[in-house]
């Protein structure tokens, strides 16, 4: 069974494969009985789209779960769930979220926490290091990705 750090590795590993495909590097797995089921990374760039941000990646590509298994799930993200990430979390009462850094951007934590769900920031030195270098680079982009303006 892999560790805690394994499985934040692996949503960085998720974030560095967005960003080489010149999208936004946030990585993250969803992880049931000590194994990853799903990974994904954000696409809003690569697919165009406004909604494939890295937590709704992977838990598109987790595929369909059972209400019982989302329930036992932990969902790993190397950037803090937005808005709508958070929705999905609680949509699915998934009751564990390890989020690598919320650093450079912070989303519903505590609202998330108020519902239920426990929230761990590990603030993760290359999570942050990764998302630092990437707004310096592209602010414009990841404006756009947040829903800001410029």
């Amino acid at each position: 069974m892999a560790t805690q750090d394994e499985f934040m590795k692996a949503a960085i590993a998720e974030a560095r494969k967005g960003l080489e495909a010149g999208g936004i590097p946030i990585g993250s797995v969803l992880v049931l009985d000590g194994e990853i089921v799903g990974r994904g990374h954000n696409q809003r760039v690569q697919k165009g789209s406004p909604t494939l941000h890295a937590e709704m990646d992977c838990l598109e590509n987790a595929g369909r779960l059972s209400a019982k298994d989302y329930r036992r799930a932990t969902l790993y993200s190397t950037l803090s769930p937005c808005d709508m990430c958070s929705g999905a979390i609680l949509l699915y009462d998934i009751p564990k979220v390890v989020v690598g850094e919320n650093v450079t951007f912070q989303g519903p934590e505590d609202y998330v926490r108020s519902r239920g769900v426990d929230v761990t920031v590990v603030n993760d030195a290359e999570c942050i290091q990764l998302m630092k270098d990437f707004i310096a680079a592209k602010p414009t982009l990841w404006n756009e990705d947040i829903g800001e303006e410029e």
